[in-house]
């Protein structure tokens, strides 16, 4: 198979981890966020919901690869680590009583005689368990762990010019998955088929870009729904007078770029539109404000500014670095954008940026991915920000982007 960067990247990225690991005085470093597996590595399968992870040793120049026997293929096709570099463990390992598979991880720290030094692992993500950290512990007495759960992800913020490619190419899937999603809301159409249709568009992708499964359904919500972000969609059919928000992501090579729009089925009410409005100015504001020095927080400022100029206070996290992902989620777990975030802003850095306000019976949204610019910041999407109005027999919603 072919791999989706040179050999050269993939060695460039394993310096820089290896810089923080001796930064933070660690000799091994166990990885098992399936992004940073992926980065590190290459590889690429839906494998991540049993035990599975990367051993880099400062010492060597690969990593190892270590996971379910059944996947073992899978990481000689996808990575380029020497073979001999693969290990697995049998399925008798899988949800035993009696042993774990974090038992044929830690013999291999032994193997390598990293049995009494520093490892890092990451403790505060969805892939590594209690059990797997006790198992460990217990298996490795005279290791000292440490809480190592963004060394990958924070070397992983800044992107690669092949990186941001495939962020742009995601940007393409996310106009078409969004557009189809529009053409597709109307009235008499069931919640479920306009979320099947946007499914479609993400794995087929637009423009001849092949799409990919996103690590985030899509969030379609309407009526009083609106008001929290996080619900799914429903068998409801649209009556024709639905306030809307979507938030989706274009996927390309495991890249996400997300997108969020607000939709009216109908004529805006005059608290839609002041909503909707708010939301949007908040969102340019914020991105005007932009470029590299400045940090998180103060990006998050002056979006709380802007809104409160509408009527609306909010202190909530406005948005977070993103890339390559796997489920549960699309961000990288680094950097917010929130109050009080110091994080600062380096070209090359990628965020969604989430403006979104949800009140007690109703919500807008209206979001872009961006990359820091040398001068600013550059949405990857282009796809109009305004309120969608769709009414009943009028052609009047956005086409070609």
């Amino acid at each position: 198979m072919q791999k989706r960067f040179s050999l050269k990247e993939y060695k460039q990225r394993l310096k820089k981890v290896k810089t923080k690991m001796e930064d933070e005085g660690i000799d091994a470093l166990f990885v098992s966020n399936p992004s940073s597996m992926n980065y590190l590595s290459g590889y690429d399968a839906y494998s991540f919901y049993v035990p599975q992870g990367l051993i880099v040793i400062k010492e060597q120049n690969e990593p190892h690869w270590i996971g379910r026997k059944h996947d073992a293929n899978g990481a000689k096709l996808t990575t380029w680590i020497d073979n001999d570099n693969i290990h697995y463990y049998t399925d008798d390992y899988l949800h035993a009583r009696d042993k774990h598979p974090m038992e044929i991880v830690a013999n291999l720290f032994k193997k390598m005689n990293k049995h009494r030094c520093r490892v890092g692992v990451e403790m505060d993500q969805h892939y590594f368990s209690a059990k797997d950290y006790v198992t460990l512990k217990n298996e490795l007495p005279d290791v000292e762990f440490y809480d190592a759960t963004t060394m990958v992800s924070n070397v992983r913020m800044i992107k690669s010019n092949q990186e941001l490619q495939y962020m742009k190419n995601a940007a393409r899937n996310a106009e078409y998955a969004m557009q189809t999603a529009v053409n597709s809301i109307q009235k008499g159409v069931a919640e479920n088929q306009v979320a099947a249709d946007i499914y479609h568009a993400q794995i087929k992708g637009g423009e001849g870009i092949d799409g990919d499964y996103p690590a985030i359904v899509p969030l379609l919500l309407s009526g009083v729904k609106t008001s929290s972000p996080h619900l799914t969609w429903g068998g409801e059919v649209f009556q024709g007078n639905e306030f809307i928000t979507l938030e989706l992501a274009g996927v390309h090579k495991r890249y996400h770029s997300p997108l969020a729009r607000s939709i009216k089925l109908g004529q805006p009410t005059a608290e839609e539109q002041r909503l909707e409005t708010a939301a949007r100015e908040g969102l340019n504001q914020a991105l005007d404000f932009v470029q590299p020095g400045k940090t998180c927080g103060e990006v998050a400022q002056v979006w709380v500014d802007e809104v409160k100029k509408h009527g609306f206070e909010k202190d909530d996290r406005l948005g977070y670095s993103v890339g390559l992902s796997y489920p549960p989620n699309w961000g990288e777990e680094t950097a917010s954008i929130r109050l009080g975030d110091e994080t600062v802003l380096q070209p090359n850095m990628t965020f969604h940026l989430i403006s979104g306000l949800w009140e007690k019976n109703n919500g807008a949204e209206c979001s872009e991915t961006f990359v820091v610019t040398k001068n600013g910041c550059e949405a990857l999407a282009n796809f109009p920000r305004e309120l969608i109005v769709k009414q009943e027999n009028k052609n009047n919603i956005y086409h070609g982007y």
